[in-house]
């Protein structure tokens, strides 16, 4: 049996496994509880998984009284926009992002719109059990469906004053989109063609069936750089199934990877106007130079897209994000947005007027090496983390998140994930051979 994974979004796991729908229908219960028994949206990736999901979640929230707007399948980001634009008391996003297919989850969103904050799964955990009783018949709550969610966010997107709309139409990029038949077949050709771009379409049917491994790392978008070259297009994008991660292929077919995607919106925000930004402690240093380069600062927080959102709201940052594709624009709202980041690393080519290949030459060149182990529930990680401070006790640490060893040439990160029953291991320096070297010596030496 697979391990459920419970973090400050929500549950994650195996359908039919860990997931199962008794376990579903009660946690959409305490969410209705906890959302105060009011009106609640949901959403869906194309998971096979999702529509049976979808009327577990929708049951239990509804026999606690909860009204319940039912968008369809759209993108995360969409889901989270929605709950703050139909002021909802709150929103459940039924997706496993970049897990395989036979994995699901349930990501809980807050009336403001972003993912539960610490202190809010805090409370919603902590929910008695007594409370999570069907209610009389003449109390629960309805059911409604909004079919807008995903044209309100493209009309967001476009009426931003950062992206150069009517710059990148002149431009007339041709743009491939690799959807890998997730949610964002449904919004990102539509986007795309709003800004004008001849837009070659790969993998756009919702049905669930991902055309190659979900998440959309450089290794895994062979097909999508043979497409660019072969239509000779300006730029290739590729999402994971919920759309929050967007990874690049430039004019010259090279996968540029999802770290260039955050470097990339920070270079061009930074270049129209200036402010802080923010990162987690596992993405490139390169940001640190684009911020000095810049003249502002740049914070670091625990991984997790709702922890560098606190970060980037308590320093008033005006861009931030994650190494892995996730870019967040706060005069959108607080969330990673595959599409926003789209329209962003156009306007940089329309308003540079420079190729993507270019662009991306011009980022401080460094080499991240991730990798990742199995954990057993017995292993002890608190125990690896004091042997790590103890043996490296010379460097600068940092223990937000797991353990950080930080040195001026590179840095080494070992966290356990909030989605999957395994230990991270993440390193960058300036070649791909020292930053594999290094992540085999923790794991040789503290994992093995």
């Amino acid at each position: 049996m697979s391990k459920l994974m419970k973090s400050v979004s929500g549950i994650r796991g195996i359908v039919g496994d860990t997931l199962t729908t008794e376990l579903v229908l009660s946690f959409a219960k305490r969410f209705g509880v906890f959302s105060g028994r009011g009106k609640v949206v949901v959403g869906r990736d194309s998971r096979t998984t999702g529509k049976m999901l979808l009327n577990v979640v929708s049951a239990g929230l509804v026999s606690v009284g909860v009204d319940v707007i039912d968008l369809g399948i759209c993108p995360t980001p969409t889901i989270l926009l929605a709950a703050e634009n139909l002021k909802a008391d709150g929103g459940i996003a039924i997706t496993a992002s970049h897990n395989p297919q036979e994995w699901n989850a349930l990501k809980l969103i807050n009336n403001t719109g972003t993912f539960l904050t610490p202190a809010q799964s805090h409370d919603f955990w902590n929910i008695p059990e007594n409370e999570l009783k069907d209610l009389d018949w003449a109390k629960i709550g309805s059911f409604s469906q909004y079919g807008c969610a995903i044209e309100d966010h493209i009309e967001a997107i476009l009426k931003l004053p950062i992206i150069a709309s009517d710059k990148i139409k002149e431009k007339n990029f041709k743009v491939v989109i690799d959807s890998t038949n997730g949610a964002g077949g449904l919004m990102s050709p539509l986007l795309l063609k709003a800004l004008g771009c001849e837009v070659i379409e790969l993998y756009s049917k919702p049905n669930g069936m991902f055309s190659r491994i979900a998440e959309p790392a450089a290794k895994n978008l062979g097909v999508l750089e043979n497409e660019v070259k072969k239509y000779a297009a300006d730029i290739g994008f590729a999402t994971d199934p919920d759309v929050d991660r967007l990874s690049i292929v430039s004019n010259d077919g090279i996968a540029l990877g999802t770290e260039y995607t955050l470097l990339l919106a920070e270079k061009y925000v930074l270049s129209q106007k200036k402010g802080n930004i923010a990162t987690n402690l596992s993405s490139s240093m390169a940001s640190d130079v684009i911020a000095k380069g810049n003249g502002v600062e740049i914070f670091r927080s625990r991984v997790g897209e709702i922890n560098v959102a606190e970060a980037m709201k308590e320093h008033d940052c005006i861009i931030g994000g994650e190494g892995n594709g996730g870019v967040i624009l706060p005069d959108l709202h607080f969330t990673r947005d595959a599409p926003l980041g789209m329209a962003l690393i156009l306007s940089y080519m329309a308003v540079s007027r420079k190729k993507i290949s270019e662009l991306a030459a011009e980022i401080p060149k460094y080499y991240i090496y991730k990798t990742k182990l199995d954990i057993s529930e017995d292993t002890d990680f608190d125990e690896v983390t004091r042997n790590i401070i103890q043996d490296y006790s010379h460097k600068k640490l940092d223990t937000l998140d797991g353990i950080k060893i930080i040195d001026p040439e590179f840095w080494i990160h070992i966290r356990k994930s909030g989605t999957e029953p395994i230990v991270r291991i993440i390193a960058e320096s300036s070649s791909e051979e020292e930053s594999k070297k290094l992540c085999e010596d923790i794991i040789q030496k503290y994992l093995g």
